[in-house]
C-alpha cells in the first residue's frame, strides 16, 4: 500500500464533505405579482397549485390523494422539459395535511429553496421541481369573525 494513502487516522470523511463549519439560512423569495392574481381568481376555499407554463398562468386543485408532477403524459401538472423527470414528484393529501414527496427524481425537489426527499405544506411554499417554480396554495382555513360570547347570569 502507498504510505501517502495509510492515514490509520482518518475517520472516513473526506476534506471537505464533512458537516459545514457555516450555517446556511434558506429564504423566501418574493413570489410573483402573478400569484396573488391567481389567488384572488379561485373559485372557492381549497388547496391548490399554480405555476407559469409559456407565458399562462395555470392553477390546478389538489383534491385527489395525490397529484402527480412530471414529465410523463400519465402526470396531473406536467412539464414537457429534460430538468423534470418522468415521475419527478407526488403531493399527497393525507389526514393531517398536505405534503410533496421527490417520487426518485434524477434532479431531486426544493421546497422554500431547501432540498428535500418530503416535506409537509403550508400555503404560500414554493417547490421547485427541474427548472418550474411550482406554489402551494392552501384556503381551507378560512378564519371566521369570533362569535361573541354569551353572557350568563
Amino acid at each position: 500500500m502507498d504510505p501517502r494513502f495509510d492515514d490509520t487516522t482518518s475517520t472516513g470523511t473526506l476534506a471537505g464533505f464533512g458537516p459545514p463549519t457555516e450555517r446556511f439560512e434558506t429564504s423566501r423569495r418574493e413570489p410573483p405579482t402573478w400569484l396573488q392574481e391567481a389567488r384572488s381568481g379561485l373559485s372557492g376555499p381549497g388547496r391548490y397549485v399554480a405555476y407559469e407554463q409559456d407565458g399562462e398562468v395555470k392553477v390546478v386543485p389538489v383534491s385527489r390523494e395525490w397529484t402527480r408532477i412530471g414529465r410523463s403524459l400519465a402526470a396531473d401538472i406536467r412539464f414537457d422539459d429534460a430538468t423534470v423527470s418522468r415521475r419527478h414528484a407526488l403531493i399527497a393529501v393525507e389526514e393531517h395535511g398536505v405534503r410533496v414527496l421527490d417520487d426518485r427524481s434524477l434532479n431531486g425537489i426544493q421546497v422554500n429553496g431547501r432540498r428535500v426527499e418530503w416535506s409537509p405544506l403550508a400555503d404560500g411554499d414554493e417547490i421547485l421541481i427541474g427548472r418550474h417554480t411550482v406554489y402551494f396554495m392552501d384556503t381551507t382555513k378560512v378564519t371566521s369573525p369570533a362569535e361573541p360570547a354569551a353572557v350568563h347570569e
